[in-house]
């Protein structure tokens, strides 16, 4: 291999890809709304630019506002070390991470994230100390400081590495990524299939955005995923749940699932519940409505759990389990908890279910066969419950996606908006008003064996 081509391979690697072209685009040129700026990032981009460090809001705020969005969450990047950040703000920083080091700096609730710009690995004096990759090329340590532009290239994709210049108001752009936003293209900074082996959750971070802003993945971008997709398994269950979370709470969850599916990436994250394994239709209708609903409900302001986003998505492999088990012989309610704890087992092995949702979720499956008896006093007992709410929503979509009869679901709606006389007369005209037949209690019959006898 010539030494010429050997060298722009390592190069590649070390992420030594050459000085970027920087294109600025100045205010009046660009829409970044600057009026959502929250008062406490000017404090802490003032603070930094006083100190004497370059600082930059970058990422996600800057890619959204541009397109018309109000952004939420700003990223502060800064020529500063990690503890040259501290000392700007020593009263309210505290330095996480190790894989990743970065400063939070606390204004009450807030917490604002600030980074120190990166370089290319090659450039680390001590490696070992400073960066490190395992032997599938994905990135355990990522603390090689660098310069702004060494910065834009070490970012995911080009529409998440502008820059917001606070001090006149100007964009900084060093890979296209202005006209990419414009043209709602979706492209990985350098070479894609090394940037998903430096770290494979950016295939989920692809599919994420393409979703949420509505671009298309360039081609590049795209080609490597399914074939990589199974590098997913490298990553530690705990943080593809909170990956999970980021796909299904922001909105767009209708939009993710089928693209999770069109580049094998969901069999990673849920592989009970992909449709080759799961191939009932009606289970897979009733993911397709509960991702809906999810996202019509966080667009209404309201609520969302994951357990219940677990619930509907582990419904399917639940029923399999738990017909295998009675076909085995063991008794439905035994049964049925064979198959819940088989189920998570399996499910954890790939995405980690903390017990905060892992328990609810439980609950809504066990309750689903309790809806069905009602007597007064369980119907009574029923709406009290704390899991009833999202228990009675997997009925409607049992219902909805034709996996049973309708009509239950209704009688529950009606009894919810009904008062107690009404709920008396519903549950009457079903039989049910008889009190249950009590069962006999039996005294303990043994004596006990007096003392010293």
């Amino acid at each position: 291999m010539p030494k010429r081509l050997i060298k722009k391979i390592k190069g590649l690697i070390s992420g030594d890809q050459g000085k970027p072209t920087l294109r600025v685009i100045p205010r009046g040129e660009h829409h970044f709304p600057e009026e959502d700026i929250r008062r406490n990032v000017h404090i802490v981009l003032d603070g930094l630019t006083d100190a004497g460090y370059e600082a930059y809001l970058v990422g996600g705020s800057i890619r959204d506002g541009l397109i018309g969005l109000h952004p939420k969450d700003f990223d502060i990047a800064t020529s500063a070390t990690p503890e040259q950040i501290k000392a700007v703000f020593p009263r309210n920083c505290r330095l996480i991470g190790r894989r990743f080091r970065l400063a939070h700096v606390r204004f009450g609730r807030e917490i604002l994230e600030v980074a120190t710009f990166r370089a290319g690995h090659g450039k680390a004096e001590d490696n070992e100390h400073h960066s490190a990759q395992s032997e599938e090329g994905m990135l355990l340590r990522d603390n090689v400081f660098g310069t702004l532009d060494e910065d834009a290239i070490r970012r995911d994709f080009t529409a998440n590495a502008l820059y917001y210049r606070h001090t006149d108001g100007a964009v900084l752009d060093f890979v296209n990524g202005y006209e990419d936003i414009r043209h709602q293209t979706l492209r990985l900074i350098g070479d894609p299939e090394q940037r998903y082996r430096e770290d494979p959750v950016r295939m989920l971070r692809a599919v994420r955005f393409a979703a949420k802003l509505d671009f298309e993945i360039e081609t590049k971008t795209a080609a490597p995923i399914r074939e990589l997709s199974e590098l997913l398994g490298l990553i530690p269950p705990a943080r593809l749940f909170e990956e999970v979370l980021k796909l299904f709470l922001g909105g767009y969850a209708q939009s993710v699932w089928p693209l999770m599916l069109e580049y094998d990436l969901a069999r990673w994250l849920f592989p009970l519940s992909v449709p080759e394994v799961n191939d009932n239709a009606g289970v897979q209708t009733m993911i397709e409505l509960a991702l809906r609903n999810t996202d019509n409900r966080l667009a209404e302001g309201k609520p969302v759990t994951p357990a219940f986003l677990f619930a509907v998505l582990l419904w399917g492999p639940l029923q399999k389990e738990w017909l295998r088990a009675q076909e085995n012989g063991i008794h439905a309610a035994p049964a049925l908890q064979k198959a819940i704890q088989k189920v998570t087992a399996k499910q954890a092995q790939h995405t980690s279910i903390p017990k905060r949702f892992g328990l609810p979720m439980r609950e809504i499956w066990e309750l689903q066969g309790r809806l069905d008896q009602r007597s007064p006093k369980r119907c009574e007992s029923l709406v009290q419950h704390p899991r009833f709410r999202a228990a009675y929503d997997l009925l409607l979509l049992r219902e909805e996606a034709g996996e049973i009869e309708p009509g239950l679901g209704e009688w529950w709606t009606r009894y919810q908006e009904a008062d107690t006389d009404e709920r008396e007369k519903l549950c009457q005209g079903l039989g049910g008003s008889k009190k249950p037949r009590r069962r006999r209690r039996y005294k303990n019959r043994r004596r006990s064996t007096p003392p010293n006898s």
